[in-house]
């Protein structure tokens, strides 16, 4: 295996991984939140390093599936959910950021960002770059958590300030939004030929073919994200109303209204200038 595929270090992916773990151990002290947020980083250090992140990169369109499907669907939810308010406060409060998790808490919006750039981080030009760049690699990476990120703020309720849904709602975004994370697994499965040609050595490595990979990455893909987020689904669901939450109804916290607050100041603060004389 080390002939076809040499051991790499990843000392970059490793030090950021490693870095982001120390910053968010000494900003937060809850107990829960470190164990989430440790499990979330040891996920990702286990999907990007030498062999899994390596066989994703060149060889197997199915290893790059599983990696893919662990970055969006467990590494992207644990990180917000281990973030606490305060510090998604902070972070979101300045105009552009905050107008920007604004339109993103936004099921439809969301949905279309997840679509159109999860579709292009599999585009074939997008993996030949991955393949053959360090990186093309990392920055497809860095967009695949980012995508993630996007599809869990309208599930998760976590932004200051977001668009709330109720449980009745987010459950049947998270059911639908599974149709969307899949969208090419279809064209993987029923393609006579191989897309990715930078995709090398699978036969050797894996004792399959190039095409049948591909096929097999289809059902991955499927399998792989309707199982956890149509379970998620039923989770939200059923927990609210063990929680006597009324499955129609999402309760506000502070950092909500503090946030629709900063933003009528800034609204009035916008409609005083433009009425200023010159």
């Amino acid at each position: 295996m080390t002939s076809l595929l040499p051991f790499r270090w990843h000392i970059a992916e490793v030090l950021v991984i490693v870095a982001a773990g120390v910053a968010h151990h000494v900003v937060v002290t809850s107990k829960r939140e470190r164990r989430l947020a440790a499990w979330a980083l040891i996920a990702l250090l286990v999907v990007t390093v030498w062999p899994i992140g390596d066989l994703a990169a060149s060889v197997s369109l199915t290893v790059a599936t599983v990696q893919r499907l662990v970055i969006m669907l467990l590494v992207a939810p644990l990180l917000l959910m281990a973030t606490p308010t305060n510090v998604l406060a902070r972070l979101t409060r300045p105009r552009p950021i905050d107008a920007t998790t604004r339109l993103l808490s936004h099921p439809g919006f969301a949905v279309v960002v997840v679509t159109a750039l999860g579709t292009l981080t599999l585009t074939t030009p997008v993996v030949d770059w991955g393949a053959h760049s360090s990186v093309g690699r990392d920055l497809v990476l860095i967009a695949v958590l980012f995508v993630g990120v996007v599809l869990w703020i309208p599930a998760l309720g976590v932004m200051p300030g977001a668009r709330r849904m109720s449980p009745a709602a987010r459950a049947g975004y998270v059911f639908a939004s599974a149709l969307v994370v899949t969208s090419l697994s279809f064209v993987w499965i029923f393609s006579q030929h191989s897309l990715y040609p930078a995709l090398h050595h699978q036969h050797a490595l894996l004792h399959m073919t190039p095409l049948l990979d591909q096929q097999l990455a289809g059902f991955v893909a499927k399998l792989g994200c309707y199982m956890p987020m149509w379970a998620v689904a039923f989770t939200i669901f059923w927990h609210a109303e063990d929680r006597g939450t009324p499955i129609e109804e999402t309760p506000l916290h502070w950092a909500d209204v503090e946030r629709h607050l900063l933003r009528v100041d800034r609204q009035r603060e916008r409609a005083i200038r433009r009425h200023q004389p010159e």
